[in-house]
C-alpha cells in the first residue's frame, strides 16, 4: 500500500481547488471505479482510501490506481472497533489531506448530487457563498425491486427514495460535510467537523446555502449532532445514499459486516428503514453519459479493466455460495417480501390513527 503523495503536495492543481475525498472500504471492488469517476467529475482531485480485510480484490485495485496517481491507499490503522474514526484521526496528519483546500468524507455508496452549474463542488461552493463548510442531507435510495447484482452504474439502477423531507417519521435527516481547510477544527467527524473549544461558528451552510442550525454547529443537542431538518435543504445539492443496492449486494454487505464500526447489524430493520420508494428522483441521471465516458477511460487501462472483471466475478461467485445456505436464502426471501413502509414510520402512523 502506498502514500505516494509527496510529488503532488508541492502545490495546487493547475485548475481550481484541491479537494480530497476520504473513505473506508472493505470488499467494494466492483463499485470503486464508478465512485472515483463520479467524484472526479464533481471536482475531487485526490482520494485517500483506508481498507481492511478485503477478499474481493479491493486492495489490489486501489494499489493499482495509486500507482497511476491521485489515489492514496493505506491499511486502516484501527486497533479497536471504531474503524472509521481511527482512520479519520490518521487522515488528519496525511500530506494529501494537509495540502487540500477542502476535505470530503463519504462512503463508496454515497454520491454527491450537485444541482447547480456543471454539477461540480466549485459550483456548489459558489452557490452557497463560499462558506467554511457545507453539510448535505442524505437521501436514501430504495432497492427498487432489483434482485441480481449487475455490473452497471449504481446511479442508473435505483431511482426511488423516501420523501426527501421525511425519513422514518422524522424531519431531521443525517448529513455529510464538505469542510474547508481553514475551518476552526477540533476534529473531523464522519458526518461533520467539530469546532475547537471557544471558536466562533463560521459560515456553515446546508445544501441550499442557509446557515445550519446553531445547535447542530455547536454539537449542543445529542440527537442532532449528525442531522438537522431537511426541509428546503436541497436546493443546490443532496447526497444520494445507495445503502441497499441490489438484493444480492445487500447479502454481501451482511456477509462483509460494517466497514466503519464493529458489531453493527445489517438486518431486516436496516433494510426496511432504507427501502422506502415513495419518491422518484431522476436528477442524478443527467450526468450518466459523462459517467459512462469516464468509466470507459478508466477501463481502457488493461490492468484496471482486468482487476475490475476479477472483482465482478468474485462477487457473483460469493453470492452464489451464500445462496446455498438455507438461512441466507430464507433471509433473502424475507427481505424481498418485507413491507415498504419503514417500521418507525408505520408505528407513527399507527399512533396517529392514520392510514398508510
Amino acid at each position: 500500500m502506498q502514500d505516494a503523495t509527496a510529488s503532488r503536495d508541492r502545490g495546487p492543481p493547475p485548475q481550481g481547488r484541491r479537494i480530497v475525498a476520504v473513505t473506508c472500504v472493505k470488499n467494494e471492488a466492483p463499485f470503486l471505479l464508478e465512485w472515483i469517476a463520479w467524484h472526479r467529475m464533481a471536482g475531487v482531485t485526490d482520494f485517500l482510501f483506508y481498507s481492511n480485510d478485503c477478499s474481493d480484490g479491493t486492495d489490489a485495485m486501489l494499489d493499482a490506481l495509486a500507482r497511476r496517481g491521485g489515489v492514496v491507499h493505506l491499511a486502516n490503522p484501527a486497533q479497536g472497533r471504531n474503524y472509521q474514526m481511527e482512520a479519520l484521526k490518521d487522515a488528519a496528519r496525511r500530506p494529501v489531506v494537509r495540502a487540500a483546500d477542502w476535505v470530503w468524507v463519504a462512503d463508496v455508496d454515497e454520491f454527491v448530487n450537485i444541482h447547480v452549474g456543471a454539477g461540480r463542488f466549485d459550483d456548489l461552493i459558489a452557490a452557497c457563498g463560499a462558506p467554511a463548510a457545507i453539510s448535505l442531507s442524505f437521501q436514501f435510495f430504495a432497492n427498487c425491486g432489483v434482485s441480481a447484482f449487475r455490473d452497471r452504474p449504481v446511479i442508473g439502477q435505483f431511482d426511488r427514495s423516501h420523501n426527501p423531507d421525511l425519513w422514518c417519521g422524522e424531519t431531521a435527516i443525517e448529513v455529510k460535510t464538505l469542510t474547508r481547510a481553514d475551518f476552526p477544527l477540533w476534529y473531523l467527524g464522519a458526518h461533520r467537523p467539530f469546532l475547537r473549544r471557544g471558536a466562533e461558528v463560521p459560515r456553515w451552510t446546508d445544501g441550499s446555502g442557509r446557515q445550519v442550525p446553531d445547535a447542530f454547529a455547536r454539537a449542543a443537542a445529542k440527537r442532532r449532532i449528525r442531522k438537522f431538518p431537511a426541509r428546503g435543504a436541497r436546493r443546490f445539492a443532496t447526497l444520494n445514499h445507495y445503502a441497499l443496492r441490489a438484493l444480492d449486494s445487500y447479502l454481501l454487505k451482511i456477509d462483509r459486516g460494517d466497514v466503519n464500526r464493529a458489531h453493527r447489524a445489517f438486518d431486516d430493520g436496516y433494510w426496511r428503514a432504507r427501502n422506502d420508494p415513495a419518491w422518484q428522483d431522476l436528477s442524478i441521471r443527467r450526468r450518466l453519459p459523462q459517467l459512462h465516458e469516464a468509466l470507459a477511460r478508466l477501463k481502457a487501462d488493461p490492468e484496471i479493466a482486468a482487476l475490475h472483471r476479477d472483482a465482478v466475478a468474485w462477487h457473483h461467485a460469493r453470492i452464489a455460495q451464500l445462496r446455498t445456505d438455507p438461512a441466507t436464502e430464507a433471509l433473502r426471501r424475507a427481505l424481498a417480501a418485507a413491507p415498504l413502509l419503514p417500521p418507525d414510520e408505520a408505528a407513527l402512523i399507527a399512533r396517529l390513527g392514520l392510514k398508510p
